[in-house]
């Protein structure tokens, strides 16, 4: 009976990802204006965000300890164990482009989709240069904290015990 409405939607042209959001749709003229959007979009925090607070509610509630937010490390990653050399990077879908490809055309303006994928190829680059230098680094994305947040934190575990460097 569900398969049979993922193709009913198939047909109609409303494939929505795991978010309920129609991807497939063409993009629409913005109901509000340029300045009043500019100013909304600038009070969006990049610290302390509600799923933010949620993973570090979490560690505590487990007794992990961590230090979050250190500007030593490149990146300034949300979470380090640094004598376990890990980082966590919690990324937001839309700031950090989770599957972007598949949105990208809804974007209003040539801003917005260079600033998304100047941040993915960041990303990227930070990522591997973090493991270059002995790093183990974890990205979590947004959606995957809110819907399952034991596995992140698990595996966060999983990589402290396999380490080998001593707490």
């Amino acid at each position: 009976m569900h398969f049979t409405k993922g193709l009913d939607q198939l047909e109609m042209g409303k494939i929505r990802n795991h978010l309920g959001r129609n991807l497939s749709t063409k993009r629409i003229k913005d109901k509000i204006s340029a300045e009043k959007r500019s100013d909304l979009m600038s009070k969006i925090k990049s610290t302390r965000t509600s799923f933010e607070l949620i993973f570090f509610e979490e560690l505590k509630r487990n007794k992990i300890t961590f230090e979050s937010h250190p500007k030593d490390v490149l990146g300034h990653p949300d979470i380090i164990f640094r004598k376990k050399m890990i980082c966590v990077f919690l990324d937001s879908n839309f700031w950090h482009g989770w599957q972007y490809p598949r949105w990208k055309h809804k974007l209003k303006s040539d801003f917005w989709r260079e600033k998304i994928e100047r941040n993915r190829k960041r990303d990227k680059k930070v990522t591997t240069t973090l493991r270059r230098h002995g790093w183990i680094v974890h990205r979590f994305w947004e959606h995957k904290i809110k819907n399952d947040l034991p596995y992140c934190i698990n595996t966060i575990r999983e990589s402290a015990k396999a380490t080998r460097k001593f707490i």
